[in-house]
């Protein structure tokens, strides 16, 4: 098919002796795979698949410069030649695969470290870290300054064609610059000038070390998101006197971690910032990247043709979708695979000390193990049935057709996506919606066939084909509970696909990741928001010309009253993403949402849910709609039917295994078929 040429995220950008051959930039993401050398050929792989796939720049994981400045204790450095030697062969394969250019993070965590020898500029404590650091002496801030000019010099030993600086998110050069972690009295501290100076000759002495062909990228803080952060023209004169200094481009850097702001979960809308880095860019000369919440070619394109950047830096959709430029080249749009923004697999994953992957795509970060799939066909075609077209059943349908199966998918109701389409329904999961079009769409041009509001109840109907593959599954859980039969009592699911407009006094049985979903819902129902960049900055208390980025925190005035109950002792939202799971804990906090735990159910009655508290008081709680969110059991007739004939089966997904809804582990198990049938 031919290229598009009429999209300005397509063209090509100089960047001094470089050429990007588009704007689109596979951001810095940690997979993992950076701590152990051991990685390294799966690392590659990782890259080369995402260069082939015509990104114009990617950005590595980030690299400590030396051991002191690591996340972990056992995170990846770069400080050596025997480092740079091994990752010569990443960047000889990424370079032989395409025009891709390839640029390797310096990383200094400073008090975000999770080790006892971590080291700031000030001795104050991270709120999100256990341990306080030590304040630096002049001695190790020339050193650490010394080892990120030497750790650039690696990079390009080992053929990188650049680095990027991070100077943002609360990591060390954003703790020197910022006024709340810098309490410094000597020339490394107090003003402005000297606040910056640590990056400032980090940046200089990689500029004169390299030569001017050598990209450096610097990550800006361009908006703290706290109520102590920068002031807007801090920013701006910052970000003028690292052009000085001889930075190639400027990404944007949004937040720190201790940021009680969301800034790339699902709830924050497509391209939210894009409007922050076009006011910086109107100050500079150099390109200026744009980041968080981009996932679709058409808001990259809109943000590089009204001119808020010169490069859109993206880092899941391209765990989603390596493919993503290609697809868009080719205008192929509507075969991207999307990135919901889930964080499930890619940010919690990391956060547990697990190597990173992606929910929608389990291929991402362990490419080698996948090959399989991509490169050989079954030498045996199979006629397949999956029974079930959820999240399993249709990327079981897919990756089956991708390895040369016939494959046909039965689903009950009149569309395909199972939980996905209830999720979708939820304020900020829109995307999940996208993926259902993809699978959908995937499945036409792959040639499978699906079959609408067909319940498969014998086996006769599944007479013809070699292979079942069972896929049918959850429904909610029906707790004992007295008056559960009332017309004012709905089960989640029905609640959702019914559209029933909640009313004032909701109680909500179950306070899992269900129930706090329905508590977005009917919360956000209640108060008609949508999903603009302006309405979440509203919602948000965000001002990025004030100090910090943050006006005072406003109290909300709740007209509904929603309680949450669970039966057992555990925290409200368990099983959500340490990633995600605060913000929505946060939401229903600012919107009066009550929790309460460690009861027993004694009975629904038409006016309220009646519970006994461990403690043994007896609690009434007035509820004019009642909403069951207690659980789901696996949907799974047709398993035992298909044992006593000795048909040939597989069981995936919610049908395997209910729970907490699982996506991630149902699709997973989806594309684990392919070495089993």
């Amino acid at each position: 098919m031919d290229q598009r040429t009429d999209q300005k995220s397509l063209t090509s950008l100089n960047v001094g002796s470089t050429v990007l051959s588009n704007r689109y930039v596979m951001g810095s993401m940690h997979t993992g795979l950076e701590d152990d050398l051991r990685n390294i050929e799966a690392l590659k792989e990782y890259f080369v698949t995402r260069a082939k796939g015509q990104v114009g720049m990617i950005i590595t994981g980030g690299y400590s410069p030396n051991i002191w400045g690591r996340l972990t204790p056992f995170a990846g450095t770069f400080s050596n030649s025997r480092i740079a030697k091994a990752h010569a062969q990443i960047t000889q394969a990424v370079h032989a695969a395409s025009p891709t250019k390839i640029l390797l993070q310096l990383l200094h965590a400073g008090r975000y470290s999770y080790h006892p020898f971590s080291m700031a500029p000030s001795r104050l404590k991270s709120p999100i870290t256990p341990f306080t650091p030590f304040a630096m002496p002049v001695w190790m801030i020339k050193k650490t300054i010394s080892d990120f000019i030497k750790a650039a010099g690696h990079a390009k030993d080992a053929g990188y064609d650049g680095v990027e600086v991070m100077g943002s998110e609360g990591y060390l050069l954003h703790q020197f610059f910022a006024e709340k972690t810098n309490i410094r009295k000597d020339e490394w501290g107090g003003t402005l000038a000297n606040r910056a100076r640590f990056s400032l000759e980090i940046v200089s002495g990689i500029r004169k070390k390299m030569g001017p062909d050598f990209l450096i990228v610097f990550r800006v803080p361009i908006i703290d998101l706290l109520p102590d952060g920068s002031e807007w023209s801090d920013v701006v004169w910052y970000a003028k006197k690292l052009e000085e200094a001889g930075v190639s481009i400027l990404n944007s850097g949004i937040g720190w971690h201790e940021s009680r702001v969301p800034t790339i979960a699902s709830v924050v809308p497509e391209a939210a910032f894009s409007s922050i880095t076009a006011d910086l860019r109107k100050n500079l000369k150099v390109p200026v990247i744009a980041s968080n919440r981009f996932s679709h070619p058409d808001s990259a394109e809109k943000a590089i043709r009204e001119g808020k950047a010169d490069l859109i830096s993206m880092a899941r959709p391209f765990l989603a979708d390596p493919e993503f430029v290609q697809k868009t080249l080719q205008s192929k749009v509507n075969e991207i695979n999307p990135c919901i923004a889930c964080n499930q697999a890619c940010l919690d994953h990391i956060f547990s000390n697990k190597k990173a992957s992606c929910l929608v795509n389990p291929l991402a970060a362990e490419e080698k193990k996948w090959a399989l799939l991509k490169t050989e066909k079954v030498t045996l075609e199979k006629k397949i049935a999956v029974v079930g077209g959820g999240a399993a059943g249709m990327n079981a349908a897919l990756v089956l057709l991708q390895r040369g199966h016939s494959v046909t998918v039965f689903e009950q109701k009149e569309s395909t996506g199972g939980q996905f389409i209830l999720a979708a329904l939820i304020p900020g999961k829109a995307d999940y919606g996208r993926s259902i079009k993809y699978w959908q769409n995937q499945l036409t041009i792959l040639g499978g066939q699906l079959v609408l509001k067909k319940k498969v109840i014998t086996l006769d109907e599944l007479s013809g084909f070699d292979h079942v593959v069972i896929a049918t599954g959850v429904k909610p859980r029906q707790p004992k509970i007295e008056g559960i039969e009332l017309p004012h009592v709905y089960f989640y699911d029905d609640f959702l696909n019914k559209g029933i407009q909640p009313k004032q006094k909701i109680v909500i049985i179950g306070a899992g990741g269900i129930g706090v979903d329905i508590a977005c819902y009917v919360t956000g129902k209640n108060s008609h928001k949508d999903s603009s960049a302006k309405e979440f900055f509203k919602h948000w208390n965000i001002d990025p010309k004030v100090r910090g980025g943050l006006i005072a925190d406003k109290k909300y005035i709740s007209h509904s009253k929603i309680t949450l109950l669970q039966r057992s002792e555990g925290g409200l939202g368990k099983g959500l993403g340490k990633t995600t799971g605060w913000i929505h804990r946060l939401e229903l906090k600012k919107q009066g949402v009550k929790f309460i735990n460690n009861l027993d159910y004694h009975r629904i009655t038409s006016d309220s849910v009646e519970v006994r508290l461990k403690s043994g008081e007896f609690k009434k709680i007035e509820a004019d709609q009642v909403i069951i969110c207690a659980g789901q059991e696996s949907v799974m007739e047709l398993v035992p039917m298909l044992v006593a004939a000795g048909k040939p089966f597989s069981v995936i997904g919610g049908a395997k295994l209910a729970g907490e809804l699982d996506a991630k582990r149902a699709i997973r198990e989806a594309y684990e078929l392919i070495f089993s049938i």
